[in-house]
């Protein structure tokens, strides 16, 4: 069974503590993905081209790719 995935170009599919994939500044040239807990939500508007970008329970901060669910 694949796990669903949402856009994470829209705020109202990121909640905090979600289990999220993001892409850090420094990766966007490679589109690595790093998985992790949604701690803070940073970007203030409704949707965002590039995703909405996040700060993780680890600390890191990036844009959202996919909301796992």
């Amino acid at each position: 069974m694949v796990p669903k995935k949402l856009s994470g170009n829209f705020r109202k599919n990121i909640t905090l503590n979600a289990k999220v994939e993001i892409v850090q500044k420094h990766h966007q040239r490679t589109g690595e993905l790093t998985e992790g807990v949604v701690k803070r939500i940073l970007t203030k508007s409704p949707n965002h081209p590039h995703g909405i970008k996040v700060q993780l329970t680890t600390g890191e901060i990036g844009r959202v790719k996919n909301v796992l669910l």
